[in-house]
C-alpha cells in the first residue's frame, strides 16, 4: 500500500494522513498510535496549560520515534509560554487555527518546525502562504466543530490553484473513497478528525464515541452562526436550546454563556443531553470503536481499493 506525496517527503511520514487535533481529548497516547501506524497523530493543545502539553508530548515519544504534531489555538491564553515549549521540545509539526500564526512564523521555522495552517478561504491561504507556511489544510464546513461556509469540494481545489505549498483536505472525509477523492482534487494530503474520535486510544467518553457511532446522515447541526463563530454538533438536547434561543433574538453574550463548557460536559463528563457532541457531517459513516492503527491501516486499504477501480476506467477522446 504505497500514497506518496510531497506531504509526505515534507513531514517524513508514510501516508499522506494527518489525525485531527480535537482539543480535549485528542492527546499524546492517540497521537502516537497514528504516527506509529504512518500517518501524522497531532496533540490538541487547544487552551491546556503548557505543563500538561508537555506532559503529552513527552507520552508520544515513549511510544513511538516517529514524527508528531501540536496544534497549537492561537487565540488561547499563554499562547506564548506554549509556543516556547514547542520550540524548547523541538516538536517536529505544528497546525494552528484560531488566529495568524504570522506573529511566530519565523520562531517556529526558524527552530526547524513545519507550519501548517488551518484556513477556511482562498484569501487566507494566500495570505498565509506568502507569510511561510510549508503546507495549508483547507477544511470545508463539514467538518465537526469551528467551520467556514465553503464546502470541502469547492474550497480544495480552489486553494490548490492559488498557492504554491501542498494542500491537505479536511472536513467530510472519512474513509478510503473520502481520501482519494481529495487527491483527485489536488490535495497533497487529508486530515481526518471525526473518524478518530472513535479510536480506542482517542481521550474521550465512551458515551460521546456511541453517540457519534449512532449518528445518522442528518444528525448535525451548526450553532453560532449570529455569533460569527458557528459550530457543527451532533443535535440533541442542548443544541435544540441553543438554537431556540438564537432564533428569539438572543444577545452573543447570552449565547456564550449559554455554551460554556458545554464541550467539556460532553467529551469528558459524558453528559451528551446536555454538552455539545462536536462531530462532523461524516459520522454517519463511522461504525465502530476501534484502534487507531485499525483505522488508518482501513483506510488506506480502502484508498487502494478505490484507486484499483479507476485505474480500470478507460478514457476515450
Amino acid at each position: 500500500m504505497f500514497f506518496k506525496t510531497l506531504l509526505c517527503d515534507l513531514l517524513n511520514i508514510e501516508y499522506p494522513l494527518i489525525q485531527g487535533a480535537m482539543a480535549w481529548i485528542a492527546g499524546g497516547n492517540l497521537a502516537a498510535a497514528v504516527s506509529q501506524a504512518g500517518g501524522l497523530g497531532v496533540i490538541g493543545a487547544s487552551g491546556a496549560e503548557p505543563a500538561w502539553i508537555k506532559q503529552e508530548i513527552e507520552q508520544v515519544r515513549k511510544l513511538t520515534g516517529k514524527p508528531f504534531g501540536v496544534n497549537l489555538m492561537l487565540a488561547a491564553p499563554g499562547i506564548e509560554k506554549v509556543i516556547e515549549l514547542i520550540i524548547q521540545e523541538k516538536v517536529p509539526v505544528v497546525t494552528t487555527g484560531g488566529g495568524n500564526p504570522g506573529p511566530y512564523m519565523e520562531r517556529l521555522k526558524a527552530a526547524g518546525i513545519k507550519v501548517i495552517p488551518v484556513v477556511a478561504s482562498v484569501a487566507l491561504a494566500r495570505r498565509l502562504s506568502r507569510l511561510g507556511a510549508d503546507a495549508v489544510i483547507a477544511e470545508g464546513t463539514e467538518s465537526g466543530g469551528h467551520v467556514g461556509e465553503m464546502t470541502t469540494m469547492c474550497l480544495v481545489p480552489m486553494v490548490v490553484d492559488a498557492v504554491d505549498v501542498p494542500v491537505i483536505a479536511a472536513g467530510g472525509i472519512a474513509d478510503g473513497r473520502g481520501f482519494m477523492a481529495a487527491l483527485a482534487l489536488g490535495a497533497q494530503g487529508v486530515q481526518m478528525g471525526t473518524r478518530f474520535i472513535c479510536a480506542e486510544e482517542c481521550n474521550v467518553h465512551p458515551a460521546y464515541q456511541q453517540r457519534v457511532i449512532k449518528a445518522k446522515d442528518r444528525d448535525t447541526v451548526i450553532c453560532g452562526q449570529s455569533t460569527g463563530h458557528p459550530v457543527r454538533a451532533i443535535r440533541n438536547q442542548f443544541t435544540r436550546e441553543y438554537l431556540k434561543s438564537e432564533k428569539m433574538g438572543a444577545g452573543q453574550e447570552e449565547l456564550e454563556r449559554l455554551g460554556q463548557g458545554r464541550y467539556p460536559a460532553a467529551a469528558v463528563e459524558g453528559r451528551i443531553d446536555e454538552g455539545s457532541v462536536l462531530a462532523g457531517q461524516i459520522c454517519g459513516l463511522v461504525n465502530q470503536v476501534q484502534p487507531a492503527a485499525g483505522i488508518v491501516a482501513d483506510i488506506i486499504s480502502d484508498a487502494c481499493q478505490v484507486k484499483n477501480i479507476l485505474g480500470g476506467i478507460e478514457c476515450q477522446e
